[in-house]
């Protein structure tokens, strides 16, 4: 990537400003951005050695221009030790099903994630620069990065910025905890800020009801079904009515309540499903994490060790302008 970045759009929320007054622990949904940036830039872009530093190098821009333009007290890569962990998939088999890589199941061996091979190395690379970036990364046995936001959003002492394109983690606001996301799913010159007015003004629920609107709609990129015959307008009228899938299910099995007939059959044939999907969907909130220091800086050793990468990986300008914003 050459030329300087263009600044990110600031927030206009009376919310969003309050923020600015005590910096944020920034959590980065890494393998989310990892992602994003390999797809965003040519694997034209090469380290001398001819590896694909795109995604490197994207990365690297991206936790620049977020690091410069919202200032948080410290930057946490979370990290997917478990991309699809075993609970889930045995409460809803098909969970990220699609994403298996065929290898996988033609040699017997456990699920692994189907990354593509100019990906895979760049992860490595990416492992290695971030934390003498002073970006610990945090990742938990048989979780996946998400459930590591949810904790850490859940337990951190001041506001948060949760920077991710997956709209799941939506259910993560908390306004009375100023916790927003950042959400970078138009792009980084396109960001919304997520607050608890802001999901209200674009889906007409509330951060608490997030997940289970996910529930009820489904999501193919996650493998997960919802409810046939139940789609985003459908999921939120039911929210609206009765709060909760618990409230849902009860009105559904009361022949008296208001629900309408072809929601109520909808929702009785999808009881086992109604079930069992709220654990999957919902980050779990209570791990118990690696000790960490997200604001520690850069010292003079890891600023000398990451040069050193930087220049055998060529990754020119993007190593110059993250340590610029970090060190």
């Amino acid at each position: 990537m050459s030329g300087a970045p263009l600044p990110l759009a600031r927030p206009a929320t009376g919310y969003a400003d309050h923020m600015t007054t005590t910096p944020p622990l920034m959590l980065l949904d890494a393998a989310a951005m990892y992602f994003r940036a390999f797809h965003a830039l040519p694997d034209s872009i090469r380290a001398p050695d001819g590896t694909p530093v795109n995604a490197v190098r994207g990365m690297l821009d991206m936790v620049a221009r977020l690091a410069t333009d919202l200032e948080p007290s410290g930057i946490v890569a979370c990290w997917d030790e478990d991309w699809r962990p075993q609970w889930r998939v045995d409460l809803i088999p098909s969970y990220k099903a699609h994403r298996v890589a065929e290898a996988s199941d033609a040699a017997g061996i456990p699920d692994t994630e189907e990354v593509p091979d100019l990906l895979s190395p760049q992860v490595e690379i990416l492992a290695e620069l971030l934390p003498l970036l002073g970006i610990p990364i945090v990742g938990a046995a048989e979780h996946e990065a998400d459930d590591v936001i949810g904790t850490l959003a859940a337990t951190a002492d001041g506001p948060v910025d949760v920077v991710t394109s997956d709209r799941d983690l939506f259910q993560v606001v908390d306004d009375e905890r100023r916790v927003r996301v950042v959400y970078t799913g138009r792009g980084m010159s396109k960001l919304d800020y997520v607050t608890d007015g802001w999901l209200r003004d674009t889906y007409g629920i509330g951060a608490d009801q997030y997940a289970e609107f996910a529930v009820l709609r489904g999501d193919p990129s996650d493998g997960l079904p919802g409810v046939p015959g139940v789609g985003e307008k459908t999921a939120v009228d039911l929210l609206q009515q009765y709060d909760d899938l618990l409230g849902i299910v009860r009105a559904a099995a009361d022949l008296t309540s208001s629900m309408r007939p072809p929601h109520r059959r909808k929702i009785v044939a999808a009881a086992d499903y109604l079930l069992r999907a709220p654990a999957v969907v919902n980050v779990v909130r209570d791990l118990k994490l690696p000790t960490f220091d997200a604001g520690r800086g850069v010292g003079d050793a890891d600023r000398a060790e990451f040069e050193r990468l930087a220049e055998h990986w060529g990754l020119g300008d993007s190593a110059k302008r993250a340590l610029k914003a970090l060190g």
